[in-house]
């Protein structure tokens, strides 16, 4: 496979130009991302089977938003915030759990059933008027796409800039690839981890669609790949690619899963050796192997912090190789993790450089271009080269 690029969103005048360095640090900057990027966007709470049975639980966090997706027991999957609708005290702990059949708030014992209704609460005459049915868990707007659970903290305004469509509709240009993994089918394979960047959100996402550094600073990729990495830009969604070479290479790890991979049923041939890697508008990306598939989120915490979140998912499979694989494969991208946090922590501190301020993007940075594209149609601001005044966003919101 020769190296390949693919645009299918137009071009525009501005394309040739980086995104604005003073915006990968400017905390009023990230005000607005919070509002207009994240606050819409669709995230990823967790699979369906890591919540299997009746009161089993995940809880993320995203902005402050604590959220909880419970399984009921009509075993449907829904996802609530996770507060109290009393006094606001968080419900349930960690990352992951089993509740039982109720939620008990541990402030003041307000009871919530599975579904989110209230059920009980103590000293009741206490409150006179209360209208229990209306003091239910409060929801969130929740998608299941392909087994995973999303939901969003805002929809945006109908027809704005800000509205973001469906998971499946931002996906729909893979639905194809996408299916042949079976993603529904995926168990977990380990826990959630935690991995804090002293980066931007925007310095992560840039170096996952980015093609161009793969040969300079990833050679255990380029022993495996060779010339042959993809990338592709559509509308909502990132994909970039590259195919398992013959040539075994000099590296024993990298070396021994060329030789383990065994033979995936359920995979067509051609993605038999093939690593693929999707990332969704904003922040969410999927890497899709024949032995497992990776989710990461790049959570932002700040304007130059933040949190990737992450977990391997696979299909059940006792095979010695495939065990084997699995471990090779942790080994190999544990390599390149470190070399991508090497890559992002010195772009974050050369962001602060005076002499930098917007840089060129070639003709085949597609997805870096299409990410500029979106951003810079939600937020004007980040057409500017140079950071407005301070107080720059309320003069925005006084217009």
């Amino acid at each position: 496979m020769s190296a390949r690029v693919i645009d299918i969103v137009p071009a525009t005048s501005g394309d040739a130009a980086s995104l604005p360095a003073w915006i990968y640090r400017d905390p009023e900057f990230f005000e607005l991302e919070k509002e207009l990027v994240f606050r819409p966007s669709w995230q990823i709470v967790c699979h369906l089977n890591d919540i299997p049975r009746a009161g089993d639980f995940h809880t993320f966090e995203l902005l402050g938003q604590g959220v909880i997706a419970l399984r009921g027991e009509d075993g449907q999957v829904r996802s609530f915030h996770n507060a109290c609708r009393h006094r606001a005290a968080r419900l349930l702990d960690g990352a992951k759990g089993h509740c039982g059949r109720r939620i008990t708030c541990p402030y003041h014992a307000w009871t919530y059933g599975l579904d989110g209704r209230l059920l009980t609460v103590p000293q009741r005459d206490d409150f006179p008027g209360l209208e229990r049915e209306r003091l239910g868990l409060a929801p969130l707007e929740q998608e299941i796409f392909m087994g995973f659970v999303f939901v969003r903290l805002d929809a945006g305004a109908p027809g704005s800039e800000a509205r973001i469509p469906s998971v499946r509709e931002m996906a729909a240009p893979y639905a194809d690839e996408l299916a042949a993994y079976r993603l529904e089918e995926l168990v977990p394979q380990g826990r959630v981890t935690l991995r804090p960047r002293s980066v931007n959100w925007k310095n992560v996402a840039d170096n996952y669609s980015d093609g161009l550094h793969i040969p300079v600073a990833h050679p255990g990729l380029t022993r495996l790949f060779g010339a042959g990495y993809g990338v592709a830009a559509q509308p909502w969604i990132d994909k970039m690619w590259g195919a398992l070479r013959a040539v075994p290479s000099a590296n024993w790890s990298e070396r021994l899963y060329q030789a383990l991979l065994p033979p995936v049923p359920h995979l067509p041939q051609e993605r038999q050796r093939l690593w693929t890697y999707f990332k969704l508008w904003p922040n969410i990306a999927f890497d899709l192997y024949p032995d497992q598939i990776d989710f990461m989120q790049f959570l932002p915490l700040s304007a130059t912090e933040t949190l990737i979140r992450e977990i391997a998912y696979v299909h059940p499979d006792s095979r010695r190789e495939m065990r084997a694989a699995r471990y090779l494969n942790w080994r190999i991208n544990r390599r390149v993790s470190l070399e991508d946090r090497g890559l992002i922590e010195r772009v974050q501190a050369g962001m602060a450089s005076e002499a930098y301020t917007v840089g060129p993007l070639g003709e085949s940075e597609v997805c870096l271009r299409s990410f500029a594209r979106r951003l810079r149609a939600l937020i004007p601001a980040s057409r500017e080269p140079r950071a407005p005044g301070r107080g720059w966003s309320l003069q925005r919101h006084e217009r």
